[in-house]
């Protein structure tokens, strides 16, 4: 037993962000993710999360910049690599509504031995990956 819980899970990632409601409305109205908090912090500040409109997965805190050095990491919080994955199970039906809501994807889908997979940036230029996971079997 290694005296941890045995049930645990990523609940919440934060993401730093430029201003609180135009990270909102592109992840609401581009990624289809569905406001799951928008608390009054004081002082400016706010408690907000999105998530994907299923409900699976983890939330993401969309955190506004405080500072320079918070400012400086918006839009490459993991210096140029593919920083979240979103899951779909889905990819064709997926990748063609992210498109049609402008989302700009950087390469052609790609079939790996994972899954099928494009990255795609958010509007501040992080990288996600689409992918659709190879199934079992």
């Amino acid at each position: 037993m290694s005296g941890f819980a045995e049930h645990r899970s990523i609940a919440t990632v934060a993401l730093v962000v430029e201003n609180y409601d135009d990270a909102i409305a592109w992840y609401v109205e581009r990624l289809g993710f569905v406001l799951t908090d928008d608390v009054d912090l004081g002082g400016g500040k706010r408690w907000v999360t999105v998530a994907p409109a299923n409900g699976q997965g983890a939330r993401l805190l969309l955190a506004e910049a405080a500072g320079e050095a918070q400012a400086n990491r918006i839009g490459d919080q993991t210096g140029g690599r593919v920083f979240l994955f979103l899951e779909t199970d889905d990819f064709a039906r997926d990748h063609q509504a992210m498109l049609a809501k402008g989302i700009a994807f950087r390469e052609a889908p790609r079939h790996e031995a994972y899954g099928t997979v494009a990255v795609f940036a958010d509007l501040y230029g992080n990288l996600w990956d689409l992918i659709e996971p190879k199934r079992p079997g």
